[in-house]
C-alpha cells in the first residue's frame, strides 16, 4: 500500500525545523532543524532599541536544507508519496514586498537594509503607533476595530510595525507596494504565486494581528487608517479581502521548488498560520484545555465553540477568530512576551565577568576558554535550578515582576518593564532565579484568571515546548501556581506535527484537524499535579504579585506620582 507522508515545517524564533510524518498513525521519519545564520550573528538587530529582523534568505535556506536532510535521513521515501506540505512560522512577522511580492530584502538595492527586512513578532520599535491606534480605535465615532483583538492593539502586531517603518524610512514607503506575512509568504514562494493581490491570506494572521474581521467587511476601513496616519492611504486596496483557515490549500508545489526540494508538482502546499496555533493542534487540543506554548515567550491558546462563545468577547487577550486553530471553531491566543527569555537575561547577567574579564593567558589559548565559557553557559541553569529547589516558598521576602520584555496578555503594554523588590544583602542568585520563576508563573496564572472571569472554562492544561520538556521544576511550580493540573506532549517537534496535521487535512487524508489529532497525536509523556500545601502558598503570594504589578504600572503610566 503506498505511504502518504506529509511535511510539517515549522519557523521559530532562532531556527526552522522540518519533520517528516506518516499520516496512518503520526509516525515521525525523520526531523532536521536549521539555525538561522544572520540571525545568529546578530545582523540587522539592535536590542537596545528592541529592533529584530531577519534576513528571508535565512528561511529560504532553512527550508531547502531542512526537507533535503529529512528526505536523506528517511531513504526509502518516494517523492510521490509526500502529499502535503504546512508551514507555521512566528507572528506577526511581516515584510515590505514589491508589486511581484518579492521582499525588498532580496532585492540588490535593499539586501542590507534592516527595514526591508521581516519585522519578527517581538520587535518593539512601534510602541507609540499602537498607542495610536488604540487611542483612535477607542475614541472616534465608528467601529471599535480592536474589539476582536481584546480592545488592546499591540506593537508586536502587524499595522504599528507597517506604519512604524513606513513613517521612518522613505525609500520603503516608495518602494513597498504591499506587505505579506511571514507565515503567507512561504507557501506563496512554494506555489510560485507570490501576487500580493492573490495569495491566499491567513485566517490565524488576519484575525489575530491585523483587525480583520468578517463584520467588518474585512481589514479596518479606509477612514479608520488614514486617521491613524495618512500614510497609510491606499495600502487596504493591495492588501486583502478574503483570508483562509489551514484547513484550504495555497495551490500545488511549483516546479521550481518540487525540483529543488526533491518532491512533485503533486504535493499540495497548506495556507499558513502561526506557530502556537498549529503548536496547539499538534498538542490535541480540545475545549475545556488550555495550550501553552512555553519557549522564549508563551502562547497560550483555547478553543470554543462559536455558537456558545462567538459573541462573547474576552478583553485584554491577543483577539478571538473564528477557525483560527480548529476549523470551525473560535480560536483565543493570550500570551507572555517573555518566560524562557527571563530565565537566559538572568543567566547572561551572571555571566557577565565570564565572559568580558576572562581573556587567555598561560596555558588557556582562546579556543580553551570559548569552550569553558560555553561549558559554564551550559551549567548555569541546572545548577541554579538544583539551589533553587531547596529554597522554600516564602510568603514575604523577594518578589519579580515578569515584564521585562513588556507585557503582551492580559492587556498588552509593551512600555511595561520588569522589577525586583525585597532584596537584602543576604539574597543570593539561586533566590532570585526561583522568584522569577515564579513570576513567569504568575503571569500564567493571571492570563488563565481572565479567561475564567469571562466564562471560558479551564479543566487543564497542555503543555509544549522547550521549558516543558526540559525544567520538572518550573513546571511544578507553574501548576501549584495555576491550580491547574498540566499534561507534558510526548512530541519533540509538537509545533511542526501541528502543521504535519492541517497537511494531512488539506490532502484529503482527513476531513477534519479532530480527525488528524486522533489519528496522529503523540499523547503525553508526564502529567504535574498541584501540590495542595503549595497551593496556598502561592495563592498568597500571587496577591502580592498583584500588588506589585499595579504599583509598577501606575507609575510608569503616571497615575502615580
Amino acid at each position: 500500500m503506498k505511504k502518504k507522508l506529509v511535511f510539517g515545517i515549522d519557523y521559530g524564533t532562532d531556527s526552522v525545523r522540518s519533520v517528516l510524518i506518516d499520516t496512518a498513525d503520526g509516525h515521525e521519519l525523520g526531523s532536521a532543524v536549521f539555525e538561522y545564520p544572520r540571525w545568529k550573528k546578530g545582523l540587522y538587530c539592535d536590542p537596545a532599541m528592541n529592533q529584530y529582523r531577519q534576513h528571508p534568505l535565512d528561511y529560504i535556506e532553512g527550508l531547502e536544507h531542512t526537507v533535503k536532510e529529512v528526505l536523506r535521513e528517511a531513504r526509502d521515501v518516494k517523492p510521490e508519496e509526500v502529499v502535503g506540505i504546512t508551514i507555521d512560522t512566528t507572528g506577526s512577522t511581516p515584510v515590505a514586498v514589491n508589486r511581484e511580492g518579492i521582499p525588498l530584502s532580496l532585492t540588490e538595492s535593499f539586501k542590507d537594509h534592516p527595514n526591508a527586512m521581516f519585522v519578527l513578532w517581538k520587535d518593539h520599535t512601534a510602541v507609540k503607533e499602537a498607542g495610536e491606534i488604540n487611542h483612535l480605535a477607542h475614541t472616534w465615532e465608528g467601529e471599535d476595530y480592536t474589539r476582536y483583538e481584546g480592545g488592546v492593539y499591540s506593537s508586536e502586531w502587524f499595522w504599528a510595525k507597517i506604519l512604524h517603518i513606513l513613517r521612518e524610512d522613505k525609500a520603503i514607503r516608495e518602494k513597498a507596494f504591499s506587505w505579506v506575512e511571514h507565515c503567507d509568504w512561504m507557501p506563496a514562494l512554494l506555489t510560485g504565486n507570490t501576487d500580493p493581490l492573490s495569495l491566499k491570506r491567513s485566517r490565524c494572521a488576519a484575525g489575530h494581528k491585523a483587525m480583520w474581521h468578517e463584520t467588518f467587511g474585512g481589514l479596518p476601513k479606509e477612514a479608520f487608517l488614514v486617521r491613524v496616519d495618512p500614510l497609510l492611504k491606499g495600502l487596504r486596496e493591495r492588501l486583502y479581502r478574503q483570508t483562509y483557515t489551514s484547513d484550504k490549500a495555497a495551490g500545488r508545489l511549483s516546479e521550481e521548488w518540487a525540483q529543488r526540494l526533491g518532491l512533485t508538482t503533486g504535493t499540495l502546499v497548506g495556507v499558513g498560520a502561526f506557530d502556537a496555533h498549529l503548536g496547539a493542534v499538534g498538542g490535541e487540543i480540545k475545549p475545556g484545555y488550555l495550550s501553552k506554548v512555553i519557549g522564549t515567550s508563551t502562547c497560550d491558546m483555547m478553543v470554543a465553540s462559536m455558537d456558545r462563545y462567538g459573541d462573547e468577547l474576552v478583553k485584554g487577550i491577543s483577539g478571538q477568530v473564528d477557525g483560527s486553530i480548529i476549523p470551525g471553531m473560535l480560536g483565543l491566543e493570550a500570551g507572555q512576551s517573555a518566560f524562557g527569555d527571563v530565565y537566559a537575561w538572568f543567566r547572561n547577567l551572571l555571566l557577565w565577568p565570564v565572559n568580558k574579564l576572562m581573556q587567555p593567558a598561560g596555558q588557556i589559548n582562546t579556543e580553551a576558554l570559548e569552550g569553558l565559557k560555553e561549558e559554564i553557559s551550559e551549567a548555569m541553569i541546572p545548577a541554579l535550578t538544583t539551589e533553587a529547589e531547596e529554597i522554600p516558598i516564602e510568603i514575604s521576602g523577594v518578589l519579580a515582576l515578569d515584564w521585562l520584555n513588556g507585557r503582551r496578555t492580559p492587556d498588552a503594554n509593551q512600555n511595561l518593564k520588569g522589577a525586583l523588590t525585597g532584596l537584602t544583602l543576604g539574597t543570593d542568585a539561586p533566590r532570585i532565579f526561583r522568584v522569577l520563576v515564579e513570576a513567569t508563573a504568575f503571569g500564567s496564572k493571571k492570563i488563565a484568571d481572565r479567561f475564567v472571569e469571562n466564562g471560558i472554562e479551564i479543566e487543564g492544561v497542555i503543555a509544549l515546548g522547550g521549558v516543558a520538556k526540559k525544567s520538572p521544576f518550573v513546571m511544578q511550580i507553574l501548576a501549584d501556581v495555576m491550580n491547574i493540573p498540566i499534561k507534558v506532549a510526548c512530541s519533540k517537534q509538537t509545533v511542526a506535527l501541528g502543521s504535519a496535521m492541517a497537511a494531512a487535512v488539506v490532502a484529503g487524508i482527513y476531513t477534519t484537524f479532530e480527525e488528524a489529532q486522533e489519528a496522529m497525536g503523540s499523547g503525553f509523556e508526564r502529567e504535574y499535579n498541584p501540590i495542595k500545601e503549595h497551593v496556598i502558598k502561592y495563592t498568597r503570594l500571587f496577591e502580592k504579585y498583584l500588588l506589585l504589578g499595579e504599583f509598577i504600572e501606575q507609575r510608569m503610566t503616571g497615575q502615580l506620582k
